[in-house]
């Protein structure tokens, strides 16, 4: 790959840059994508179903008994004297 010198580019021409740079990464994203999306699928097909996303898993609430701990003023203690 050639090297680029950026400090001799326009504002213009590295704006240009940075789309065409954008767009083809996305097209590699893209690509990448649906590589790994049919690779799910073939795999699917040996047990369980795959999980789509991370994002879909149950949250963990803290319970209402553990609020209530954090909530409490701790009073201080007495010395004795």
């Amino acid at each position: 790959m050639a090297k680029i010198d950026l400090d001799s580019l326009s504002i213009e021409e590295l704006a240009a840059l940075r789309d065409n740079a954008t767009d083809k990464l996305m097209e590699k994203v893209a690509v990448r994508q649906a590589e790994l999306e049919a690779e799910l699928e073939r795999l699917s097909q040996y047990g369980k179903p795959a999980k789509k996303s991370l994002a879909s898993a149950p949250v963990v609430k803290a319970k209402k008994t553990d609020e209530k701990k954090s909530d409490e003023v701790k009073e201080p203690i007495a010395k004795a004297a």
